[in-house]
């Protein structure tokens, strides 16, 4: 099922990048696809972390959710950015990363470096350094939500 899903991807991202479809394309299209698949396969490089289909059904609120957190804190940046003496206050802050698996704490990182006005650092065990650009984005990053809601995407479902 992986290995149909990543093909799926992959034709789907090819045809979007291409915008050609012409049959001789597509038939090249089509090979590069399934060497990719083969090679893939071949390398055993896909697995419950490389293609995390059973949390797919928990990232698109998440990516809903984040995407409004990006532009809360773009819209927090702009008095920052023209203002004639911007409040910046840059310090590291150091976060706990929670008791997520390496998939939970990637997406934890990521989505701190995707906000702007923070930037993760360095990623450890057991916390993240992260560089806020003002109090606010430090402020934000120490209520735990995105840590919480970042966790919950990655998190494998319990067995019953």
């Amino acid at each position: 099922m992986r290995y149909l899903s990543l093909a799926a991807l992959l034709a789907v991202l090819w045809l979007g990048l291409s915008g050609h479809f012409e049959g001789l394309i597509l038939a090249m299209g089509a090979a590069s696809v399934a060497l990719v698949v083969w090679l893939a396969r071949r390398m055993q490089v896909i697995d419950e972390e490389g293609m995390p289909l059973d949390s797919l059904h928990r990232a698109a609120p998440y990516s809903i959710w984040l995407l409004g957190q990006i532009v809360k804190a773009n819209l927090a940046m702009l008095p920052v950015l023209f203002a004639r003496r911007p409040a910046i206050r840059p310090r590291v802050i150091v976060v706990p990363a929670g008791e997520a698996d390496t998939l939970g704490q990637v997406t934890y990182a990521n989505s701190i470096t995707m906000t702007p006005g923070t930037v993760t650092l360095e990623v450890s065990d057991d916390e993240l350094a992260v560089h806020a650009l003002t109090e606010q984005a430090a402020a934000d990053l120490s209520t735990g939500e995105m840590q919480r809601r970042a966790q919950q995407v990655a998190r494998p479902p319990a067995k019953k």
